[in-house]
């Protein structure tokens, strides 16, 4: 069993899609008989990805804070292609940022957050009017729900498109005869081009953009709307904890971040002394 929008003879779009998940998502959805449409910027990175998916994939090379651009590409997929039924807005970087300095801000917001943005109004409309059942993956970040300290600009990115997922499920679930489900992935240390140096060798603790895409499949098969992913060194018990300790910040009018707050650390690290390991 899957999803019922993979299906083959059917499209799935993906943004960030030379490289990383979004490759492995396409070469997964390959697999089961899928086109494939990929987005990404122009270059040879996006050509080989196109070659290697063999003749049922197309390439649309687009920059997705460019929302003529996306409306173009959503008009040739849909001119080329069969009808799109998943959608995988997985396009997004992560350069360092300070919450007091504007460098870097307008392109990370424009790509990580407007990108989606951009492509689920895009493609979403025709998703329903052709009533098929569909489904609409947007790529988050556990940093985008606990805020680590260090790259505020890409957390507030990654909290907005938590934050508009949620919005656009309850939006889709609640309109008479829609079959297009939202969906929020929320991988964990995957090893790509976002987390790590070209060419470096994987690290132990990392998964491989593979296995997180098969995580991804498996929640979209469960009706997952939060595919909060593990890996080989943050378990699912203790991303709840994190999670958990981030909420109750507001709950127990602890400071802002408590977990990093000299007054709290030790607190936070001492509610983790029962989970295994």
């Amino acid at each position: 069993m899957t999803h019922p929008a993979i299906v083959p003879g059917r499209t799935a779009v993906i943004t960030g899609g030379a490289s990383g998940i979004g490759l492995a998502a396409a070469q997964a959805l390959a697999a089961q008989g899928m086109a494939v449409a990929l987005i990404d910027l122009p270059g040879p990175r996006l050509d080989a990805a196109v070659a290697g998916l063999g003749p049922q994939a197309r390439g649309f090379a687009a920059d997705v804070a460019d929302r003529a651009a996306v409306l173009a590409v959503a008009g040739d997929v849909a001119a080329a292609m069969p009808p799109v039924t998943v959608l995988f807005n997985n396009a997004g970087f992560g350069p360092p940022s300070s919450a007091l300095d504007p460098a870097g801000w307008d392109r990370l917001l424009a790509v990580n957050f407007g990108g989606i943005l951009n492509v689920a109004q895009a493609f979403v409309p025709a998703m329903l009017a052709h009533g098929q059942p569909g489904a609409v993956i947007n790529t988050g970040s556990k940093q985008g729900i606990t805020l680590p300290p260090g790259n505020p600009a890409y957390n507030v990115s990654k909290a907005a498109v938590k934050a508009y997922t949620e919005l656009l499920a309850h939006e889709l679930r609640n309109r008479p005869g829609a079959q297009v489900t939202a969906h929020l992935m929320i991988p964990g240390w995957v090893h790509t081009g976002l987390t790590a140096a070209e060419g470096a060798p994987k690290p132990a603790g990392a998964w491989t953009a593979a296995q997180a895409v098969d995580f991804m499949l498996a929640g979209l098969e469960a009706g997952d709307f939060y595919i909060l992913c593990p890996d080989n060194d943050v378990t699912r018990a203790l991303d709840e904890r994190r999670i958990a300790w981030a909420a109750g910040d507001i709950i127990h009018n602890r400071p802002a971040l408590s977990r990093w707050h000299p007054d709290w650390a030790e607190a936070f690290k001492a509610s983790l002394t029962d989970l295994p390991g």
